[in-house]
């Protein structure tokens, strides 16, 4: 809970903070609760302007729910009631943020494939029918998704993706099959002979294709990053549903449509064979004259446009992209602030201490030193010894804030180089390292580890790593 005074510093309303603080400890989920203006308390600004209060519970914070919020709002009444700004960051944006609205992007997914489907069949008939039976398809896997679901974790937006990229397979295959089943009845078969023939055909290709679209889908699983492969197995649900719609309910409909396909038309029917000086059959014979050069061209315009690829930096969004609406990103705001950009990423660094030779305060003196004068670190916290005198826990806060790609710079030297290089220990070191490094590094040189995990006060992201 980020504070910030209408005017003067937060000590002026020493007594509303502590009486808050006091109503948050009693909570039956709250561990314990900070005073920001308590004395040696390293949460109060310079200029005491702006301060923050730290919440620890003992359950996941996405589970806490709203009476949570509800019932810390009313124990910083009487910090509002003196006009102090309270804004709410790290686990408890995730009962502060808006729920999204599912059903207003799945409306425009909707549409927008209506639209497709009537400029590409220039057919109410031919657009409409194909479409209700790919949703029916479609929702008939997110419900099997649910199902799944209670035996296997599923990310919030899986739903969501697999309806809109069902939406989008049962597009392309409805467009598909209708086209060549109104090219059988131009070529003067009956309508149920002309949906068996199109499924025949057309049915192999598309299943083929679903096929070749799953596998694709679980091949977002070798990103490494699990929750992604799971988004990826979702969707499959909705491609698998849409294609079965597609060989079974999207014939059986154009059967029963038959020739009144064309009765409520937009344009000239479209089927596979066009005239012979159509637009499509004159580009045709334009490629076929020029082929290199055209071959070089687009060649040359997709260099052009995989340039930004090349600046391109992958990460997760944090609170600071959040819209000024969100209690989130103004926290991270007045993080920012106070106490400097870098303080809404506070690095964490554990240190091993089995086998060591050396004091626990030596290795803390020497390893603090060491961190100091690596560039872009603005502050180094002390390195306490745990109660069991197994570890030293610290924090580093970098000069520049979470998304920076100093940031980012300043993360990979502390745990690629600084350590090691600057505060060796005469003792083997044990880190949360993979095996294969530790061996590899055990069998080179006894050396101290030390472990960084970047943190957030205002979000829940996280990453870590191990030297």
């Amino acid at each position: 809970m980020v504070l910030r005074p209408p005017h003067g510093s937060l000590d002026g309303s020493s007594s509303a903070l502590a009486q808050s603080v006091t109503r948050l400890r009693a909570q039956p989920e709250v561990l314990s609760a900070s005073d920001p203006v308590a004395p040696g308390a390293p949460a109060l600004s310079a200029d005491g302007e702006i301060g923050y209060e730290s919440l620890h519970v003992g359950v996941d914070p996405k589970t806490l729910g709203p009476g949570f919020y509800a019932r810390a709002q009313a124990a910083m009444a009487p910090v509002r009631r003196k006009g102090i700004e309270v804004e709410y960051g790290g686990s408890v944006d995730q009962l502060t943020r808006p729920s999204p609205n599912d059903k207003r992007s799945e409306l425009v997914g909707f549409a927008v494939a209506l639209v497709v489907l009537l400029v590409g069949v220039a057919s109410v008939l031919g657009a409409v029918v194909p479409l209700l039976a790919t949703l029916v398809s479609v929702l008939l896997g997110v419900s099997i998704l649910g199902i799944v679901a209670s035996v296997v974790t599923f990310g919030t937006a899986s739903p969501t993706l697999a309806l809109t990229i069902g939406l989008g397979v049962g597009i392309d295959d409805a467009l598909f099959l209708a086209t060549r089943f109104r090219q059988r009845l131009m070529d003067g078969a009956e309508p149920v002979d002309a949906a068996a023939a199109t499924v025949a055909t057309s049915g192999h290709a598309i299943v083929v294709a679903a096929t070749t679209v799953c596998v694709a889908l679980l091949g977002l699983y070798g990103s490494g990053l699990t929750f992604i492969g799971q988004l990826g197995r979702a969707a499959i649900f909705g491609v698998a549903t849409a294609v079965a719609g597609a060989v079974t309910l999207v014939p059986a409909g154009l059967a029963l449509v038959g020739r009144h396909i064309d009765r409520v038309a937009l344009g000239r029917p479209v089927a596979e064979i066009g005239a012979a000086q159509d637009g499509w059959h004159r580009y045709a014979t334009f490629v076929g004259r020029r082929p290199g050069a055209l071959l070089a061209g687009g060649l040359t315009l997709l260099v052009v446009l995989a340039i930004p690829l090349v600046s391109m930096r992958l990460g997760h969004v944090g609170d600071g992209a959040d819209p000024l609406s969100y209690t989130d990103k103004r926290a991270y705001d007045l993080i920012s602030s106070g106490f400097g950009p870098g303080a809404n990423g506070p690095l964490t660094v554990v240190v091993g201490l089995g086998g060591s030779a050396r004091s626990p305060g030596a290795i803390a003196s020497r390893l603090a030193d060491a961190i100091s004068r690596v560039p872009d670190v603005a502050h180094v916290g002390s390195l306490a010894e745990t109660p069991d005198h197994a570890l030293l826990v610290g924090t580093v806060v970098p000069a520049s804030g979470p998304q920076a790609a100093s940031t980012t710079t300043l993360f990979d030297r502390l745990v690629r180089t600084t350590p090691p290089s600057r505060a060796p220990s005469p003792g083997p070191a044990r880190t949360a390292t993979s095996r294969a490094r530790r061996r590899a590094r055990c069998s080179s040189r006894r050396r101290l580890r030390a472990g960084c995990r970047s943190s957030s006060r205002s979000s829940s992201r996280r990453r870590s790593c191990s030297s």
